[in-house]
């Protein structure tokens, strides 16, 4: 079986609500430079990320993927910790 390369973006951050079932959300952050001062600020992102056996509880550092649209809100799936 060939290993085919997939375009999707892969992006890690730490579960900061895990209320919902089979739903955790992952809060991203990432430095950004200002494009007239030339200074970097912190800019966070929450993502509603798919959690099939609901293993993920606040506080894990995790990574995940992008995938078809599951809901409304969620577009990406949890992948390991």
């Amino acid at each position: 079986m060939k290993k085919t390369q997939t375009n999707k973006r892969i992006l890690q951050g730490e579960v900061v609500s895990d209320k919902m079932d089979k739903t955790v959300v992952v809060l991203v952050s990432k430095y950004k430079k200002h494009p007239i001062y030339q200074k970097y600020h912190k800019v966070t992102k929450r993502y509603k990320a798919h959690d099939e056996k609901n293993q993920f509880k606040v506080g894990d550092i995790v990574r995940i993927i992008e995938s078809r649209p599951i809901s409304k809100e969620k577009r990406w799936k949890v992948l390991y910790k």
